[in-house]
């Protein structure tokens, strides 16, 4: 799933401990800034379809310190300049 309006300190930790109440998460990926080493606002959590569709139920659009919380399934990318049909 695409996790986006994160708090620049948010860290794995806290995302894993957040997303949790809806099931295991496999695995999170946050981007991060080179240089600071901070969280870049977005990311990735990987979890079951039936406990991801749980979790973006539960946190799309909720208010998540002090930012509104965008949560939904990553879209796959095609090749550039090309529209997936």
């Amino acid at each position: 799933m695409f996790v986006g309006s994160l708090p620049l300190d948010t860290t794995e930790a806290a995302l894993t401990e957040l997303f949790s109440e809806y099931g295991k998460v496999r695995g999170i990926q946050l981007a991060t800034d080179v240089f600071s080493g901070k969280c870049k606002g977005f990311g990735f959590v990987d979890m079951e379809g039936h406990e991801a569709r749980a979790a973006i139920e539960g946190l799309n659009g909720k208010l998540y310190q002090g930012k509104f919380l965008r949560v939904n399934f990553q879209e796959p990318r095609g090749k550039k300049g090309k529209k997936r049909r």
